[in-house]
């Protein structure tokens, strides 16, 4: 696949080949959103510990040893847990890659308690963010470090100056944005001298907008699908890995049809897990894992069963056929594609 034409002028050289994580060569991320208990800023429990290290070990144990982790999850608490985990679990450290967020602020989370909720992208948040991440995590530097959301408010000069500054301070190996169209990471990346690695943004069989954008160019069902269609072929293009989060639609495809607010896709999900021999979690990710720009799920459940389950995805890709995957889809749709 060449590059568009108005993309590689814009990204550094670096950028022209696929950035794959350091440490870990599985297809699946483990994000750790769910762990450390509330999302106010009360303390850690022993038993939210004792929950995030059954999750963190049963994610390792089935190769998913990339974590996924924001300044907002559980009000850092997440952070700690995953801290106490490496610091618990010799040799982890080496064998993880660990990528954090920031920008974000939720009043009596990351904000004031009178604040509202908004998104800040200046030095102090930026930095003082990540800084606080390391000192959770009990590390000297991440692998990745991402703007979790965009602020309308924004300079993106001052922001690309911040973001460079902290990957010359040593501070993280790699950045990435997320929650972005095309437009915004090739407007950041013309100011940035480091590369954007990564965009993470909700895909899924349920928030499908990714696909139906591209089977519905110039249909009338077209007209109420928001995606910008560019993004994941100009990612794949310029080595912009796209990891999806929400990829579950929390056990919506998932439960058993009775539990199911899409009974008859559940179903189908289930049958053909039936059929592959795998877990319907494994073929709900497959469906995204199926598209050729090899995009990556995010896995936010603390379930070391459905971890279990989730990484199964990684055998059965192949498994899941063209037939399979418009099945879904349609069933999803609730009628056929055109």
């Amino acid at each position: 696949m060449s590059a568009p034409s108005d993309v590689s002028p814009i990204l550094p050289d670096s950028a022209s080949t696929a950035h794959e994580p350091s440490r870990s060569s599985s297809r699946l991320i483990y994000g750790a959103m769910a762990l450390g208990g509330s999302w106010d800023l009360s303390a850690l429990t022993d038993d939210d510990v004792a929950t995030g290290f059954r999750a963190l070990d049963a994610a390792a144990a089935a190769g998913l040893t990339e974590i996924d982790l924001a300044d907002i999850y559980t009000a850092g608490k997440s952070e700690s847990v995953v801290g106490q985990w490496l610091a618990e679990r010799a040799g982890r450290r080496e064998s993880v890659t660990l990528q954090t967020k920031a920008g974000i602020r939720i009043p009596g989370n990351t904000a004031a308690d009178d604040a509202p909720m908004h998104y800040r992208l200046d030095e102090h948040t930026l930095r003082g963010g990540l800084e606080g991440s390391l000192t959770r995590l009990g590390v000297e530097s991440v692998d990745r470090f991402l703007i979790h959301r965009w602020d309308p408010l924004a300079d993106p000069t001052q922001v690309a100056a911040v973001l460079d500054q902290l990957v010359d301070d040593g501070l993280t190996a790699a950045l990435g944005i997320s929650n972005v169209s095309w437009h915004r990471i090739r407007g950041l990346q013309s100011h940035l001298r480091h590369p954007l690695e990564a965009v993470q943004v909700q895909l899924s069989l349920g928030h499908r907008d990714f696909v139906e954008r591209q089977i519905l160019w110039d249909h009338p069902e077209g007209s109420g699908v928001d995606f910008d269609e560019s993004l994941l072929e100009n990612c794949a293009a310029v080595g912009i890995q796209v990891q999806a989060w929400g990829a579950l639609d929390q056990g919506r495809y998932t439960r058993s049809p009775q539990d199911s607010t899409d009974p008859a896709t559940a179903e189908l999900t289930a049958a053909i897990a039936a059929e592959i021999g795998t877990s319907a979690e494994a073929v709900a990710l497959a469906w995204i894992m199926r598209l050729p720009q090899r995009i990556r799920p995010v896995i936010g459940t603390s379930n070391p069963e459905r971890i279990v389950a989730c990484a199964q995805a990684l055998d059965v890709v192949d498994k899941l056929t063209h037939e399979h995957w418009y099945a879904l889809l349609n069933s999803a749709r609730g009628h056929n594609v055109p």
